[in-house]
């Protein structure tokens, strides 16, 4: 410190006007040695009161808590960046629950789609067969109705064509074997 002083006070020396002109420096009326004592007073009672060392120690405690609160702020956001990668995972682990759900819910769909269309099929298929048996009753009951009024109708015909061709002696034979026919079937 003491050699910065001597520096300090050389270089001040010799760039003053005063001394380049040839003047008696070292007096009082010269304005620049008093401005150049005043300056080395200033300057002893600084380092007599020890101000460097107290603005050292003030740089340095500033220093160290720059550094503490760098510190403070590099674990800060490692802690944020953790808790952002954690976020991010859970998201990702969410996204793809949704995406089984999704899934999932389409394929139950599907098979709830396939289970309809074989319920209705299999409807289909009932009431095919029973519109099938309707249709084969009705038409069992259609020519039966049909051959009881065709029998009706012959014989109605061969009432009236044996009525017209038999005689009365050959309607008596007939009675008299239809009795005959009749006692023999009961005794």
């Amino acid at each position: 410190m003491k050699k910065l002083l001597t520096a300090t006070t050389v270089a001040t020396l010799a760039a003053s006007p005063a001394f380049a002109a040839g003047d008696a420096f070292f007096s009082l009326r010269n304005t620049d040695f008093v401005v150049l004592i005043a300056f080395i007073i200033f300057i002893a009672i600084l380092i007599y009161f020890n101000v460097p060392s107290m603005v050292t120690k003030m740089l340095d405690q500033r220093a160290e808590n720059i550094g503490k609160e760098l510190d403070e702020a590099k674990a800060l956001r490692e802690e944020a960046q953790s808790l952002l990668a954690s976020y991010e995972r859970k998201q990702k682990e969410v996204q793809e629950q949704a995406d089984r759900i999704v899934e999932n819910a389409r394929a139950e769909a599907t098979r709830a789609a396939d289970q309809a269309k074989e319920d209705i099929r299999a409807s289909v298929a009932r009431r095919l067969a029973a519109a099938e048996d309707q249709i084969a009753s009705a038409q069992a009951s259609a020519v039966k109705e049909v051959r009881d009024e065709a029998v009706t109708v012959a014989i109605g015909a061969a009432r009236e064509v044996i009525a017209k061709q038999m005689t009365a002696s050959d309607a008596n034979k007939l009675i008299d074997k239809g009795i005959a026919d009749a006692g023999s079937k009961l005794h």
